[in-house]
């Protein structure tokens, strides 16, 4: 089963309620928004509106993959937006700011895909388990997103007073499953740590503006950078922390309270939570009226059973419940106390009738909608109902379910690449050329920035230099005593070198070191040889093409006659003199084309790829184990 694979499968109304006021300061809107968290949503506005921080409130935090509404009320500013993913809808004024009091409800319509026929009985089963017994209130993966992106619980560096470690993994530690401006910030802050005056250039780096403000008056006052955080999100990072131990604990509570065969496991974000199919009707009273306690430093605790089951996960997380005060900073960041409800019970819940899937071909789907209390999580009780085939996403599912149009794009932008890479490396370097391209090609006129005053930034075309016409035959050069051999290698050498280069300068002697130095291309001093030594001969880059065999070489310098009737090589006069022939034109380059991006597959056609690829891991893996053991045996007979 697959859930959220389009935005308008996750549909969330908020049921609210606000005392009106005609000239109340607080603006209350109707926020429409699709594909944005709560605080993506709120910072845009703030953002593109100019407001303090902390200037918008709201009811409650809302799921940023699907549709949501809810309502917001801006303080003291009109502000209007009307975008695809962000649409606001004016209902009217109050005098106080919203808070969770002022919603009653939320309405879930949830599409859940993927399924097959034989889904329809169990779900028929698990449906009117939840209408009887209801489903455990537990906090859900959403609640821990730092977790999905690698941040782990930044409350546990709080705790520990390390808070150089919690803003680095705040700000600094990249997700792999984000893609925007946000996750470019932070890997720019993660190789650039302590320099907080490096400019980032990214447009992100505005949200994170107070805390280097404050990094670069105060270098070392960690804390006071940490505060400087929006104390919304400050207390989202608390309470993700205190989330997961009210997990842990209503999880150890129904160990001690149920038989082990009446629950089953389900994996999710941050480990495994424990449901139940039945339970006796003593039992089932006490779940129904017991409230389970979000812990803080100065939690008690009347029920033996809550107390021995708080005690096993504080113990297990090496924790005080008075290690839970942050010291020097009670006021601004603290755990709350309060009462959650131990199980919830869906309202209205009703199963629609199946179709035809049109995301995943050959399955169906079926929508689920029913109405849950404020703060209770409406994936749960789709994992609830359809636990029998339910399963936790990889980070690789999530990338490709949540951007399929991106992974086409990386996919073409690397196959263009290659191609590119390919084909430089079949025409090879680019000093391969005639001896026409080098003789006849016209001056060219070289476009370049003036960098003088009054020519800055503009674009001035500038005459390059001509090339040198090709020299006449030059004599030969006198031979030297004891360099018999060093002539006989530069023979070979320059009936091959190119004509329309520059003459090579003439080797001199340092009588000091006994040594010749050689001057190299483009006038470069070159290396020292000892005389006597025979040169080695020049490379085959740069070399010309050989001229075509036959031609008369009776008129050859002196010295090289034999060579040029032995290979019927031209002399140097009539090389420069034979008319040049036209360039060749350059090989047009035609662009790899783009593969289409690819439909993502279904769920099952996923779990056959998966099983595809491992088929092909082991039988990769056997043949390489093969050759190793064939190369050992050769070795073996070798000694």
């Amino acid at each position: 089963m697959r859930i959220k694979q389009k935005p308008e499968d996750f549909s969330v109304k908020e049921s609210y309620r606000f005392d009106e006021a005609a000239n109340g300061r607080h603006r209350v809107y109707l926020m429409d928004k699709q594909k944005l968290s709560t605080f993506d949503a709120v910072n845009r506005l703030i953002t593109k509106f100019g407001l303090k921080p902390g200037s918008i409130s709201y009811c409650g935090l809302k799921d940023k993959q699907g549709r949501t509404e809810q309502i917001i009320a801006v303080d003291g500013a009109d502000v209007d937006m009307q975008e695809p993913d962000l649409r606001l809808k004016f209902l009217g004024r109050t005098d106080k700011a919203l808070s969770a009091r002022n919603i009653t409800s939320n309405r879930f319509s949830v599409t859940v895909r993927a399924l097959t026929h034989d889904s329809l009985a169990p779900l028929n089963l698990a449906t009117a388990e939840v209408n009887r017994l209801g489903v455990v209130n537990y906090f859900d993966s959403q609640r821990f997103g730092a977790l999905k992106h690698g941040q782990g619980f930044i409350a546990k560096d709080i705790i520990r007073g390390d808070f150089e470690a919690a803003l680095h993994n705040y700000f600094a530690r990249p997700s792999e499953l984000d893609r925007t401006e946000d996750a470019k910030v932070k890997g720019f802050w993660r190789d650039n740590w302590g320099q907080w005056d490096a400019r980032v250039p990214f447009e992100g780096a505005k949200k994170y503006h107070r805390i280097l403000r404050s990094l670069r008056d105060h270098p070392n006052d960690w804390m006071r950078a940490f505060l400087q955080i929006d104390s919304d999100y400050r207390a989202m990072i608390l309470f993700e922390y205190q989330s997961f131990l009210w997990n842990e604990g209503v999880r150890r509570y129904l160990q001690l309270l149920l038989p082990r065969e009446h629950m089953f496991p389900m994996r999710y974000q941050a480990g495994t939570l424990l449901h139940f199919r039945d339970a006796s009707p003593e039992v089932l009273n006490t779940l129904r009226e017991a409230t389970f306690p979000l812990v803080g430093p100065d939690s008690t605790f009347s029920d033996p059973k809550v107390a021995e089951a708080m005690a096993w996960v504080v113990g297990r997380e090496k924790l005080k419940l008075s290690d839970l005060r942050i010291k020097n900073a009670e006021r601004l960041l603290y755990f709350k106390e309060e009462q959650r409800p131990l199980l919830m019970h869906p309202h209205k819940l009703v199963v629609g009738r199946t179709q035809n899937d049109d995301v995943n071909r050959g399955d169906i789907k079926v929508n689920v909608a029913f109405t849950l209390p404020p703060g209770a999580y409406a994936t749960l009780v789709i994992k609830r109902l359809f636990h029998f085939e339910y399963t936790e996403d990889t980070k690789d599912e999530v990338r490709a379910s949540q951007r399929p149009r991106l992974v086409a794009t990386e996919r073409a932008e690397a196959h263009v690449e290659e191609a590119q890479a390919a084909k430089r490396e079949a025409e090879g370097p680019s000093r391969h050329r005639t001896l026409a391209s080098h003789s006849t090609r016209a001056p060219a006129r070289a476009t370049s920035r003036d960098p003088r005053p009054g020519g800055r930034g503009e674009r001035v075309n500038v005459p390059t230099r001509p090339e040198r016409p090709a020299p006449h035959a030059r004599p030969a050069r006198p031979a030297r005593p004891g360099a018999a051999s060093r002539d006989a290698a530069t023979e070979t050498a320059s009936d091959s070198a190119p004509v329309a280069s520059a003459p090579k300068r003439a080797s001199s002697r340092d009588e000091r070191s006994g040594t010749e130095r050689k001057a190299g291309r483009f006038g470069t001093p070159g290396r020292e040889e000892a005389p006597g030594k025979e040169a080695r001969p020049p490379s085959r880059i740069g070399r010309l093409a050989r001229p075509p065999r036959g031609l008369d070489a009776a008129s050859a310098p002196e010295g090289r006659s034999d060579r040029a009737e032995r290979t019927g090589s031209p002399r140097r006069d009539e090389r420069s003199a034979r008319p040049a022939r036209a360039p060749a034109p350059p090989p047009a380059f035609t662009a790899a084309p783009v593969p289409e991006p690819e439909i993502p597959l279904g769920f099952r056609a996923k779990q056959q790829k998966r099983k595809d690829v491992k088929a092909e891991a082991r039988v990769e893996k056997a043949e390489k184990q093969r050759l190793a053991a064939a190369k050992s045996v050769k070795k073996q007979k070798r000694k």
